[in-house]
């Protein structure tokens, strides 16, 4: 089947298209024919070699974290799902494989994908989705009535934020480029800051929260605009050595891999509250494209791979 693969740590030209062994389903998994898979963020940090131990890791080496596609075999004891269901899944940590045609993946992991939601949606949302409902519902546990500031509003994560929290009944302040201004603001904030021109630390003040996805010195200085006791949540690593100060809670969300909050992403999708983002649909064989393009930092919504 094919598959992209790298076979070194590097920049997205070690990304290629090529052929590897297809999957088995073993006990309790299914084996999916994927039909989109996303891209993100933390799959380039993966190719990079930032999120592995580079004297240990074994190459050829399959990329891609969620998916959505048709189960066509079932592993001993799966009993929830049959031959020709639609699902959509977000992989293990620590066993990438989305990047490709067909996909063995733990069955008590995935959801059904509703016949409202694209093969396409169902992948753009299934790791924002979670990434964004663990942070924001789990972790900092947000109220109707209070205050986030969300770093990152037009990415995958930040947009899917954006509009939860205000589903939730937050007033919701984001930063944006400029140009993502628009957008922001359609998803539900409240005010967009422009982190180009403005300091955030001056117009957000007083806020009862923080979700952070962009790191380094914004989650720093973050800090300067949370209320004495709010808390702070992050997905996106700080600077070296930084410590938070006492009274504030700095939260890193367990983003696990359920199917209950796959179910709440359909559930969320279905009343409206939270759309799938825009999305720029490319094939595999674009790899080294989509990845220059998440690098970039400046993608609006998702970049998606269709694969059947």
């Amino acid at each position: 089947m094919k598959a992209v693969v790298i076979d070194t740590f590097g920049g997205p030209e070690v990304l290629r298209v090529g052929d590897v062994s297809e999957p088995k389903a073993g006990t309790g998994e299914v084996l999916v024919d994927i039909h989109a898979a996303s891209i993100n963020p933390a799959d380039c940090r993966v190719r990079d070699g930032a999120r592995q131990n580079i004297l240990t890791a074994k190459f050829p080496q399959t990329l891609g974290r969620d998916f959505s596609g048709v189960v066509r075999a079932l592993g001993a004891g799966v009993t929830d799902f049959k031959v020709g269901d639609a699902v959509f899944a977000v992989t293990e940590q620590g066993k990438d494989a989305a990047y490709a045609e067909t996909i063995a993946i733990n069955a008590a992991i995935c959801a059904r994908k509703p016949d409202f939601m694209s093969h396409a949606e169902a992948a753009a949302l299934a790791l924002i989705g979670i990434t964004a409902l663990i942070a924001v519902e789990d972790t900092i546990k947000l109220k109707k009535g209070e205050t986030i500031l969300i770093q990152g509003g037009a990415g995958g994560v930040g947009g899917y934020a954006v509009a939860l929290s205000k589903h939730i009944g937050a007033r919701v302040i984001a930063t944006a480029s400029a140009n993502n201004h628009d957008y922001v603001k359609s998803l539900g904030a409240d005010l967009v800051i422009d982190y180009n021109k403005d300091d955030f630390t001056k117009i957000a003040t007083n806020v009862d929260a923080v979700f952070d996805t962009v790191g380094g010195k914004v989650q720093s200085r973050s800090f300067q605009s949370i209320k004495p006791g709010g808390r702070l949540a992050w997905v996106a690593g700080g600077e070296a050595d930084f410590k938070a100060p006492d009274g504030i809670g700095f939260l890193r969300p367990n983003v696990a891999r359920d199917r209950p909050h796959l179910e709440r992403i359909v559930e969320l999708a279905r009343s409206g509250a939270v759309k799938a983002p825009p999305m720029q649909i490319l094939k595999l064989e674009d790899a080294r494209r989509a990845h220059e393009l998440s690098d970039s930092r400046h993608v609006r919504g998702k970049l998606i791979f269709q694969v059947r």
